[in-house]
């Protein structure tokens, strides 16, 4: 038969690490999406309507959002936190922000 070399038998070469960093994106970008429509769906239900809907039940309308950064096992995510004009928006899906635990650490050290 003679030549069985991967390019004389029609094989296609795949860089894996190409292949791995791209579905290391899709992963992230998937985590960023739905933790981001998760956070809209709780400000939707602390509202009582959804974003522009006009409702005699509404409690509270959007004032944007403000972005934050979130450390994943999937990578670092930009998240869209919503503000309220008035009720206070606190979401059961991540942790209320804490400082650094740099700066606890200083503290630790100044008080010994």
């Amino acid at each position: 038969m003679g030549d069985d070399t991967p390019a004389a038998l029609g094989a296609l070469r795949v860089d894996e690490e190409k292949v791995r960093g791209h579905v290391d994106e899709v992963v992230r970008t998937s985590v960023e999406e739905t933790l981001n429509a998760l956070l809209d769906a709780e400000a939707d239900t602390i509202c009582r309507a959804q974003r522009y809907e006009r409702s005699p039940e509404r409690v509270d309308g959007r004032a944007g959002h403000y972005e934050r950064k979130l450390e994943t096992k999937a990578g670092e995510v930009t998240l869209k936190v919503p503000k309220l004009r008035r009720l206070p928006f606190e979401t059961a899906i991540i942790e209320r922000y804490k400082r650094r635990k740099l700066r606890s650490k200083r503290r630790w050290w100044r008080c010994t």
